[in-house]
Parts: C-alpha cells; structure tokens; sequence
C-alpha cells in the first residue's frame, strides 16, 4: 500500500477528502472544462444550440423524471436552446410545458410544449402572467430555473418572487453559482451563490439539497438544487 493511499485511508484523508475534491479539483478540473468548450457555447442538443454545461443539462432530465414534474418555468431564455431541450424530454414523457422568460428575442426555436415570454423575470406584470398560466395549466409539479441575469440582487429578488410557484417536495434550481468560486468569473461577483445563502437565512421553507447539488463533479450550480420542504 502506498503512502498516498495510506493517507487517504487516514482519519485525516478522509475529513479532507470533500475539500481537496470540491475545493481545490472541482475548481481545477471545471476551470479547464470551461476553457476547453468556451464556456459550453458550442454545445448542442438535436442541432440546437443548448449552451449548458452537460452534466447540469443531465440532471435537468433527471429530475425532471424524479420529481415528476409537468411545468418549468425558465427565467433567461437566451438562445432557447435549454427550453427546447426540456420540452423534447417532456415529449418523451407525453406530457409537460416550458414557460420561458428573457428580456429580449434571441431564440428563433420553436416548439408546442413552450411558450416565449418577452420581458424582465422581476417585473410584476412578467409575474403576474407566470402566476396565471399556473393557474390556468394547474400542473402537479413545478420546476422554476434562474438562469437570467446572475448579479447577486438580480437573483435574489427572482428567488424571492418565484418561490411561491414550488410546491412542498418540488425544487427552485439557481443555476451558475460556480460564478463566485471560480477566478475566471471574479468580475461579475458577487453572484448567484452569495444570492442563494442569503435567501436560506431569510426563508426556512427551503434547503439545499447537497447530494443533488453535488452528484456530479463538474457542474455549474454549487447549492443550486433547492427543495421546498415545507
């Protein structure tokens, strides 16, 4: 047996596994895997440009199916590419909507499972719209994805607002929180991970759900599964 393994096998290797793997070779290794890609840019789903880390866009799918969800509500729609993509799953599954928000037009995709709002995510009347269609679909789970503008203020004030639309069980995903541990991204913090332990101080209704958030190695969104628990 070698000393390296000797050391991880130790009390001490095993209380400073989950910082060397998430502080120091998730940090590396995601570092290298956005460079290499262009931060995803050029990722696609049925030809359709998706622009989402793969194993984020893999858990999407997952817990879609897990949570048995029938309704997304996606703020930053962006190219479309992701809203397409949770709306060829639903087609898999025959049933579910995609409603997507984005302050300005970019997405020339179309798809009957998802509908375009035009819009900022924190306006009341875009809210208001969103708490309609809600209503009117009356799905039996929710999924809300923050994927907008990352600014710590900016997603704080969508987790305030969208909280209402998660049922108990069901899950807010806060995407790209990865912004505030990575060096790369030190000049848009802080960011969504700063938003989201505010959040948390503020409102018991909601906890990370860690083995979710961590399941694979590379992904974009630290602490970025909530689950509504109560």
């Amino acid at each position: 047996m070698s000393a390296l393994t000797r050391f991880a096998q130790s009390s001490l290797g095993k209380r400073l596994r989950p910082w060397v793997e998430d502080g120091v070779i998730r940090q590396v290794a995601l570092t290298v895997l956005i460079k290499r890609t262009v931060n995803f840019d050029r990722v696609t789903w049925l030809g359709k440009p998706i622009w989402q880390n793969v194993t984020d866009a893999w858990l999407l799918q997952e817990s879609i199916i897990d949570g048995d969800i029938d309704y997304v509500v996606e703020c930053g729609t962006n190219r479309g590419g992701s809203a397409y993509y949770m709306a060829t799953i639903f087609d898999l599954l025959g049933r579910g909507k995609v409603l997507t928000i984005d302050v300005e037009t970019l997405s020339t995709i179309e798809h009957p499972r998802v509908e375009y709002l035009i819009g900022s995510s924190t306006d009341p009347a875009i809210v208001e719209v969103v708490r309609d269609r809600i209503e009117a679909n009356k799905p039996k789970h929710v999924l809300v994805i923050l994927d907008s503008d990352h600014s710590e203020r900016h997603v704080a004030r969508e987790m305030e607002l969208y909280a209402e639309f998660v049922n108990v069980g069901d899950y807010m995903h806060v995407q790209d929180g990865c912004i505030d541990q990575l060096w790369i991204f030190r000049r848009s913090r802080p960011g969504p991970l700063r938003a989201i332990e505010s959040f948390l101080r503020k409102d018991s209704r909601f906890a990370v759900d860690e083995e979710r958030s961590k399941r694979y190695l590379v992904g974009h969104s630290p602490k970025g599964w909530l689950r509504r628990v109560r």
